[in-house]
């Protein structure tokens, strides 16, 4: 138990609150279902060829914020002016989709359904139409919520809308159990807005996506076996995982243009 304690107290001092007595950069990952301590290694894949164009391996759990920094590690190794990239949903994060937007990278991904009101029953934000030429949302029961102000929220300007007749309106108890229904619009929201409409306009991307970034995961964790990586630190992983992406790249253009074309290629 003192031994525990001890361990309790280094965690807490920890930076994001975590210690690993087996690996010190190891971080918890978040997975489905269950969850594993290692690492997180995110990828940009071709379409055409499934050769891995850039690669990074972090110790941050989460995919949220690792859009914009992989897109445009591949927009550079292609050396290209434009870019298409699309992923899933676990890395959906406005200031992302902004970021690549102002790199000139089409970003297609699913938003994800967080709404705390649809998980009572009640009106999603989907059911509020923006009317962008007179800065106001319309209500399912085509009232106008209008624009009251702005806050700061982790350090995004917020616009404010509500109207002042949701007393008095029949579809309350469906939409909100507060005075009124408040909608809240990111000063650069018009660019998720083109994302989503992106979206719905090309539904097959979420299959290219999953017929694309998985080919090459499957593989390597196939050749990796159970215990996936061998070395610890995230100075040492990264290493090992560059040396089964030169790896597996080196194979896939054996497959696609014959080890011959590749040796000259590469002019050994």
């Amino acid at each position: 138990m003192a031994r525990l304690k001890k361990l309790e107290a280094q965690r807490l001092n920890a930076p994001d609150k975590q210690i690993s007595l087996t690996d010190p950069d190891a971080r918890s990952m978040k997975t489905r279902g269950t969850g594993i301590v290692g690492y997180n290694v995110q990828t940009a894949v071709d379409t055409k060829h499934h050769l891995i164009v850039a690669h990074e391996v972090t110790n941050n759990g989460s995919d949220r914020q690792h859009l914009a920094n992989m897109a445009k590690q591949a927009k550079s190794v292609i050396a290209t002016e434009e870019l298409t990239a699309v992923a899933d949903r676990g890395y959906y994060r406005g200031e992302d989709i902004l970021d690549c937007d102002k790199a000139n990278i089409t970003t297609y991904l699913p938003k994800p359904q967080t709404s705390g009101n649809q998980a009572k029953g009640q009106y999603g934000r989907n059911d509020f139409r923006y009317i962008a030429a007179d800065d106001e949302y319309e209500c399912p029961a085509g009232q106008r919520l209008v624009r009251h102000g702005s806050v700061q929220d982790k350090g995004r300007t917020l616009h404010r809308y509500w109207v002042s007749v949701c007393r008095q309106c029949p579809l309350k108890a469906k939409c909100t159990s507060g005075k009124e229904r408040r909608m809240s619009r990111w000063e650069y929201e018009e660019v998720l807005d083109a994302a989503q409409k992106r979206l719905d306009q090309n539904p097959d991307m979420m299959r290219i996506r999953r017929t694309t970034v998985e080919h090459p995961f499957g593989t390597l964790k196939g050749w990796m076996g159970s215990t996936h990586f061998l070395t610890k630190t995230l100075d040492r992983v990264s290493t090992e995982m560059s040396l089964l992406v030169l790896a597996y790249n080196m194979k896939r253009m054996m497959n696609i243009i014959g080890t011959k074309s590749l040796i000259e290629a590469i002019g050994v």
